[in-house]
């Protein structure tokens, strides 16, 4: 997310209300994610940059009716948009910054974070919030429904080098933040890193 939250807040404010009907197809990928977590009954997790929620209701399957879901996010109408789908029947939405997580130290089991890489202002401070709040041994997953070259190609855009999504820069940045990467899978169907929290 950008430090200039208005200027995110419109891009994505001004996305939120067709955002699914323009990915009709990730729920699966989305499932499938979640499920490489190890989620049990009963866990804490987080969906950091949650968007429209579509990570809620697998996130809820995986942890029961124990467990607890909060999704955060930074622009109003992308949360709107989820309670508009009946997501925020899955777990609690909270409008604010994953920057400043307004969440007790050591108080999550995991995050889920899709697609929110590429809009941290500051990844390694950032990357340290979301570990803050994840007690040690908890799990981070860095997921996109499409794969770095994939999503590359969809923008109009050559991979570059200094892509924060490689393996060889985001083992390091993650290493200096508070994770371990234990797992790192970038084809054309799906991006999906996931580091545990070490401590």
């Amino acid at each position: 997310m950008s430090d200039d939250h208005t200027q995110v807040q419109e891009f994505f404010g001004a996305r939120a209300a067709d955002w699914d009907t323009r990915f009709p197809d990730d729920g699966p990928v989305y499932a499938a994610a979640v499920a490489e977590l190890g989620l049990r009954e009963g866990s804490r997790v987080l969906d950091a940059g949650c968007g429209t929620g579509r990570a809620l209701t697998p996130l809820r399957a995986a942890v029961g009716a124990s467990g607890v879901v909060v999704g955060a996010d930074l622009t109003p109408a992308m949360l709107q948009a989820a309670v508009r789908a009946g997501r925020d029947h899955a777990g609690r939405l909270l409008l604010t910054d994953v920057a400043a997580l307004p969440l007790r130290d050591e108080s999550l089991d995991a995050v889920f974070a899709a697609g929110l890489i590429a809009h941290l202002p500051r990844p390694a401070e950032n990357l340290r919030e979301l570990a803050r709040v994840v007690r040690p041994g908890g799990v981070l997953a860095l997921f996109h429904p499409i794969g770095r070259a994939a999503l590359a190609a969809r923008q109009g855009r050559q991979l570059t080098p200094q892509d924060l999504r490689a393996e060889p820069n985001l083992r390091p940045l993650l290493a200096g933040s508070g994770w371990r990467l234990t797992s790192y899978v970038d084809e054309d169907t799906r991006f999906l890193a996931v580091a545990v929290r070490e401590g």
